[in-house]
C-alpha cells in the first residue's frame, strides 16, 4: 500500500507505521507493535510515547509474522509496506490498512501533510542495494570499522549513534546487501552514506 498526501508527496511505509501507533494504542493500551528493524526510529519513539511495547524484528513475512503472534501484538508495520493485524489472524492485508488509514485521515482536523510533520523528525536514504561479492565479509567489516557505536547483528549488521543509525543485511531473495542510514540532519545522512558507500561499492 503507498499513501500519498494532498500535495502527491509520497508517505513512507514507516511513517504510516507511526501515524497508526496512536490509532491503535489508545484503543489497546500497552499492546505490543511489531515493525520491522529498517523501520525509522520515529516508530519505536511513538509506540513508547503512547504506551505501547516496541517488538523490533527482522526483515521477512515469516518473520514478523511470528513475532506478532508471539508478542500477541495489534498490528505490525514493515518498511516494504506490508502491515499485519493480530484480528487478521496475525497476516498482512492491504486492504484492512487502507480502511484504517482513511479513518486516521478522516479523524484529523488537518491536511495529512500536517499530520504527519510531527514525525518526519528524520531524513532517510531509503533502502539501496548493493552488489558485493562477499557479504559477510563486508558486514564483518562494517561492523568492526564502526563499533565505537551500539552494533547488533539480528539482521546483518545494524549499528547506532546519537545523530544517525544504519543496518546492512543481506537480502532474502536477492545477490544483494541492502543498506538503510537515518540520520537527525541531511547533511550528516548525505556525509554517512557517501562515507558508507566507499566501503560497499557503488549501488546497483
Amino acid at each position: 500500500l503507498v499513501m500519498v498526501d494532498e500535495q502527491a508527496n509520497t508517505i513512507g511505509c514507516n511513517l504510516m507505521a507511526a501515524l497508526m501507533v496512536p490509532y491503535f494504542l489508545k484503543r489497546y493500551p500497552g499492546a505490543a507493535v511489531v515493525y520491522d528493524l529498517r523501520s525509522s526510529l520515529v516508530v519505536s519513539e511513538e509506540i513508547l510515547k503512547y504506551g505501547g511495547t516496541p517488538r523490533r524484528e527482522r526483515v521477512g513475512h515469516a518473520y514478523m509474522k511470528k513475532a506478532l503472534r508471539d508478542s500477541h501484538g495489534i498490528f505490525g508495520g514493515e518498511l516494504s509496506g506490508h502491515f499485519y493485524y493480530r484480528d487478521n489472524f496475525y497476516a498482512d492485508s492491504g486492504m484492512i490498512t487502507l480502511v484504517h488509514m482513511l479513518n486516521i485521515v478522516s479523524q484529523a482536523e488537518v491536511p495529512v501533510s500536517e499530520l504527519i510533520k510531527p514525525i518526519k523528525r528524520y531524513f532517510s536514504s531509503g533502502e539501496v542495494n548493493f552488489k558485493v561479492s562477499d557479504k559477510k565479509a563486508a558486514m564483518d567489516y562494517l561492523a568492526k570499522k564502526y563499533n565505537d557505536g551500539k552494533v547488533d547483528h539480528l539482521d546483518g549488521v545494524t549499528v547506532l549513534f546519537r545523530e544517525w543509525w544504519f543496518n546492512c543485511r543481506p537480502s532474502n531473495t536477492e545477490p544483494l546487501l541492502r543498506l538503510n542510514i537515518e540520520a537527525k540532519r541531511e547533511d550528516l545522512l548525505e556525509e554517512k552514506f557517501a562515507e558508507i558507500k566507499k566501503d560497499l561499492g557503488s549501488p546497483v
